[in-house]
């Protein structure tokens, strides 16, 4: 894992994001066809340039969902 690798997989969860207004990891890592550290890593990424939000989903399971800062 580097930078670069990193970079690119920040790309990639941003154009699903794009895409779909909203997303969880599990859905992240199905569009992606990544790895959940791969995900993680690229919101990580994405968190870190302010391109992305945080927030829990209002059902049972509260799960993180993740959309773009527009």
């Amino acid at each position: 894992m580097n930078t670069e690798a990193i970079g690119t997989w920040a790309g990639e969860v941003w154009k699903a994001l794009d895409e779909a207004v909203v997303l969880d990891i599990k859905q992240m890592r199905k569009i992606t066809k990544l790895k959940e550290k791969e995900v993680i890593a690229a919101l990580g990424w994405l968190a870190r340039e302010g391109k992305i939000t945080f927030e829990e989903s209002d059902d049972e399971k509260k799960e993180t969902l993740v959309r773009l800062v527009k």
